[in-house]
């Protein structure tokens, strides 16, 4: 679908499901400072969302269709968040059902009130590789929208199902949605975690591709999805453009992805995906980057497990 459209106005309210997460905190947050009301709907209310921005708190689970409907009033546009973050926090049943029921369950509610404009959140782990119980290979980096999947867990098949239903919604309802494929995300606590563990060993960022977004990028993204002429259903890859791991990635795919097809240089600590689409459709590009000084890598260790990739 063509990608150009008349300027919206900006959104007046907002619904912000899984507004007590990771990533909705810092989206309530970053979309009333952009001026708009923002509802949120919670399992649980942590009780300060008030500070955070939001002005209607409205506590249910996003896959019951009632709490939902009360949530929407007056909303003309839907951020939707609230998932299961790993195929860990459930059962395989729960996880898959839980979230596909619940992004299917928001979008429809909102369109059926004519909401014209949502987001969702999906995953770098629609790949396949972040969770599988083997060691998998992207077919080619830079990794893009195109690239085919490879799954074999219920969180990433959750993703890939919640891209599906989004785009069915958005001939269904004539909603514009837009499915942020989200990295690991990052602020402060977690990027002093992670960085020392994947420069410790390369092998634990592999499945993720040592991608990261820091979290106010991601609630930028959001907002840009939210507010950007688009039409139709658009899946894209947010990431910060370099790695989180102090060595260049042209010697990390030699050692962990060596039969991946490189399709363009990777000079220095370039993330192996094409972000073209996000920048060329939203204006997107991450800001707060992280430093690591250039060291020499060590020599590869054994792939470990499945690794913990959690979006909020």
């Amino acid at each position: 679908m063509s990608a150009e459209a008349p300027e919206p106005p900006a959104p007046r309210r907002i619904l912000v499901t899984g507004a007590a997460g990771l990533v909705g905190r810092v989206v309530t947050r970053a979309f009333a400072d952009h001026g708009a009301a923002v509802t949120a709907l919670v399992l649980d209310d942590p009780g300060d969302l008030a500070e955070l921005g939001a002005d209607r708190v409205v506590v249910g689970d996003a896959a019951d269709p009632a709490p939902v409907r009360r949530a929407l009033a007056d909303v003309d546009a839907v951020m939707h968040l609230a998932a299961l973050p790993t195929p860990n926090h459930g059962t395989a049943l729960e996880v898959f059902g839980g979230n596909t029921q619940a992004t299917f369950t928001v979008l429809e509610e909102a369109g059926s009130q004519g909401v014209r404009r949502a987001v969702i959140a999906s995953s770098l782990s629609i790949l396949g590789l972040p969770w599988a119980r083997r060691t998998l290979h992207p077919a080619y980096v830079p990794v893009d929208e195109d690239a085919p999947l490879q799954i074999e867990d219920p969180y990433g098949l959750s993703k890939q199902v919640d891209e599906a239903t989004a785009q069915m919604m958005a001939r269904r309802h004539g909603m514009d949605v837009v499915a942020l494929r989200f990295p690991f995300i990052s602020d402060a606590q977690r990027a002093a975690w992670r960085l020392p563990l994947l420069t410790a060993d390369p092998a634990n960022g592999a499945p993720e591709l040592w991608t990261y977004l820091d979290v106010r990028d991601a609630a930028e993204a959001a907002w840009l999805a939210l507010t950007v002429p688009l039409q139709g259903f658009h899946k894209l890859f947010v990431a910060a453009p370099d790695t989180l791991v102090p060595y260049p990635t042209a010697d990390l795919l030699a050692a962990y992805h060596p039969d991946t097809e490189v399709r363009a240089p990777l000079p220095g600590r370039a993330a192996p995906l094409d972000l073209r689409a996000a920048q060329r459709l939203l204006g997107f590009q991450a800001r707060h980057l992280i430093d690591a000084e250039p060291m020499p890598m060590p020599l590869p260790m054994p792939a470990p497990g499945p690794g913990p990739q959690t979006t909020g």
